[in-house]
């Protein structure tokens, strides 16, 4: 896996992006527009500065860093890619649509094309392609140069030479902790972590509880990191409404329900931390 593609430089994108050129390959990064593409570079740089300045990485690696990345908007610059990872917005027709257009573009008849996706069927985007067989769940965690988890997912397609060759990339390469997952919505980790994050989102709705408590008695009461409702700011509103209306599409439980609290501040903008307020303001 020496030429790596990234499809999104957002939150996620920019993450997979610079750990891989930390790794050493070569990494074309693809993104929408210039405005999008200027967002990600910039955000690698900051994320490439503050590892310098905390002392976590040396200076000459982050320059070989920088130099091992290339931005455009151009698909056609991903033709000789051996690994393309889809990165971009949380939503099947966006998604399928990129995978239409990598199935014409990369030209290596091994390469495997992935995807972040955090809750869409990964068969459905394998089906977008003419090589189902080549194309898996790779699903990265924010932020993904600190946080060691990958979920791999398989579709029913996707072969046994994919699934190994991806998951020794993830734990030989990248350093990472793979676990795996059948391709049912939500996998392992957004099938646990939604419904709780809902829940909190009910509680608060109701008047029960401020969010402050609600995040301080999960902190100080159960030893988590971070309260939910700062966790699904850290998410993003629209992420965490993404993943449950494909958690409830599936299954038709009544506590993937989307609370109305929840739609109705993805309606008003108001996504968390990458808008600057969310269930807490950050400006």
């Amino acid at each position: 896996m020496e030429r790596v593609g990234v499809v999104g430089c957002g939150l996620m994108g920019s993450g997979i992006a610079e750990i891989a050129a930390r790794s050493g390959a070569d990494v074309v990064v693809i993104e929408r527009n210039p405005e999008a593409l200027a967002a990600g570079v910039e955000r690698i740089e900051r994320s490439l500065t503050r590892a310098v300045n905390a002392g976590k990485m040396p200076e000459h690696e982050a320059n070989a860093a920088r130099g091992n990345l290339t931005f455009s908007e151009d698909f056609t610059k991903l033709a000789d890619r051996q690994l393309v990872i889809e990165a971009v917005a949380e939503d099947e027709t966006t998604k399928i649509q990129v995978f239409k257009k990598l199935d014409a573009v990369v030209s290596d008849a091994e390469a495997i094309l992935a995807t972040n996706t955090s809750s869409i069927p990964i068969i459905k985007l394998a089906m977008a392609t003419r090589r189902p067989e080549q194309v898996i769940g790779m699903h990265f965690f924010n932020p993904v140069p600190v946080l060691k988890l990958v979920e791999v997912i398989s579709s029913l397609l996707t072969s046994a030479d994919t699934t190994a060759r991806v998951r020794a990339y993830a734990t030989d390469t990248l350093g990472k902790r793979v676990i795996t997952s059948p391709d049912r919505a939500g996998f392992v980790v957004n099938a646990l972590l939604i419904p709780y994050l809902l829940s909190a989102v009910r509680m608060l709705e109701s008047g029960f509880a401020s969010a402050e408590d609600i995040d301080t008695g999960m902190v100080l009461g159960c030893a988590h990191p971070l309260g939910p409702l700062a966790l699904t700011d850290l998410i993003g509103l629209d992420t965490t409404l993404a993943v449950a209306e494909s958690l409830y599409e599936e299954f038709k439980e009544s506590h993937l329900a989307t609370p109305p609290l929840l739609s109705r501040m993805v309606q008003a903008g108001l996504l968390g931390r990458k808008s600057g307020q969310g269930f807490y303001s950050y400006k």
